[in-house]
């Protein structure tokens, strides 16, 4: 293998955790490979000393939007029609019609979700999109870049954006072998595969399955599983602070033990902030009662709203806050980008709390690889900014139908039922470690600290095949 160059398409700054700032960059230089970030965000990548080729235009074709909303769509049109399952409605977006062009927009989306509702008619929204980005300036100058470069390989770090069509279909057209990584462990149901890669890596078995479940099209060949690079962290001990440290750095009380509450983002949670002021009620009758405890807020990185600041205002006696270190340059969620001491802050955040409490998030796999459990919130609250939101929507999902039983996390059904269980996690009960494992097993490939290694693995095969 003479041609050792690795593009790692960077649609967005959320890649960089998993690529850039895990054990991936060192393991692929260590081998010998020259790894450059296509890098299709504002991020300045020099500043951290990564090799990078900067798009400089990344706009996609004017029509590609709508095609890829209408593609959506009908792919949760046909997962209803095989499955006789309406939970593949709760994954849609209501459609726009403030404005002439929204409007516009959104008529020319359901005329064509209507009209392509099968399989030829799927295909045919599928060339759609390919044919109106080789129109683009961002798919020529993308042709000039591979050209120019003649990497052996473009990996591209999130199925979802946009900007990776054209880069992705111009490497295809130049007959360099493509490869996508799944971003998240409950992408697949949700209809979010926005690009078409020659292969795809994904977290587990599990995922593997979805893949050729709802993209029949595919092969079983064209799918690797690897695992993924975000949890390899929490077995790196050598980045471990001891209490002391973490606690003065953070100034958190050396005498209390800490909970923490991870939050979501406002779309899947939008009531968190009456969740986190539950919990720290909570705490406070809780110390009452002889305790000292507290709790640690770890907002969801992308979050940067106002909304819980009333709430970390009234309760200081007993939160505090520690921000994620991610910055935000953009108003979307994919442009926000993640400092790689983040990685470290959340590995002892963990590992110097006793628990974490959230509404379905993956924390849950984060903490059972440190021998941690997680309780998930479970209940509505009365007048909610959103009456049409609720538990039970987000709990239907498909991607929690993969916990192998209900003891993986502990559920709080009621604000009253909080007190109990943090009392017993303190005493030292652990009875959802070994559910929590299990899933953890199912969602990601084990050992969780080799996906990287088992990436690598997958794109010299790939090479020597093509």
């Amino acid at each position: 293998m003479t041609n050792k160059k690795i593009f790692v398409l960077l649609p967005d700054g959320i890649g960089l955790k998993n690529f850039a700032f895990s054990d991936f960059y060192k393991l692929g230089i260590d081998a010998g490979f020259v790894i450059k970030y296509w890098n299709a965000t504002p991020f300045d990548l020099k500043d951290l000393r990564f090799d990078e080729i900067k798009i400089q235009n990344s706009k996609s074709h004017p029509l590609t939007e709508v095609y890829k909303n209408a593609r959506k769509h009908i792919e949760l049109n046909r997962s209803i029609t095989r499955t006789k399952d309406s939970v593949y409605d709760s994954y849609r977006f209501p459609f726009e019609y403030k404005g002439i062009k929204k409007a516009l927009k959104s008529g020319f989306t359901r005329f064509l979700v209507v009209s392509h509702s099968t399989e030829s008619g799927l295909q045919r929204i599928r060339n759609q999109i390919k044919n109106q980005e080789r129109k683009t300036l961002y798919y020529h100058q993308s042709m000039e870049t591979l050209q120019k470069e003649q990497p052996a390989f473009v990996f591209c770090t999130n199925q979802r954006p946009m900007a990776a069509i054209a880069p992705l279909l111009a490497a295809q057209d130049l007959g360099i072998p493509t490869a996508t990584f799944i971003f998240s462990w409950d992408n697949i149901p949700k209809a979010t595969m926005v690009v078409e890669t020659d292969y795809y890596f994904v977290w587990s078995d599990h995922m593997k399955q979805e893949l050729l479940l709802y993209y029949p099209y595919l092969k079983q060949e064209q799918i690797f599983i690897t695992g993924t690079p975000q949890f390899e962290s929490h077995f790196n001990q050598s980045k471990l602070l001891s209490r002391d440290a973490f606690f003065e750095q953070n100034r958190l009380d050396l005498d209390k033990k800490y909970i923490c509450y991870s939050g979501d983002d406002v779309t899947t949670s939008p009531n968190d902030p009456k969740y986190l002021e539950d919990v720290a009620i909570t705490i406070r009758e809780l110390n009452k009662k002889g305790y000292l405890l507290g709790v640690i807020f770890r907002r969801c990185p992308v979050d940067f709203s106002s909304r819980f600041d009333k709430v970390l205002d009234d309760y200081q006696d007993v939160i505090t806050a520690i921000v994620p270190l991610w910055e935000k340059v953009g108003k979307e969620w994919n442009t926000v980008f993640p400092a790689q001491a983040d990685i470290d802050l959340q590995m002892n955040t963990i590992a110097h709390t006793e628990m974490v409490i959230n509404l379905g998030s993956s924390m849950v796999f984060d903490y059972v690889a440190h021998h941690k459990s997680c309780a998930f919130i479970n209940y509505n609250i009365p007048n909610a900014l959103l009456p049409i939101w609720s538990v039970e929507k987000i709990y239907n999902y498909i991607h929690f139908r993969s916990m192998p039983n209900e003891t993986a996390v502990f559920w709080i059904d009621k604000p009253e039922s909080i007190a109990g269980i943090i009392e017993n996690v303190i005493k030292g009960d652990q009875s959802s470690i070994k559910s929590a494992k299990q899933w953890f097993e199912i969602i990601n490939q084990h050992p969780p600290e080799e996906a990287s290694s088992r990436i690598w693995k997958s794109i010299i095969t790939i090479i020597y095949k093509e």
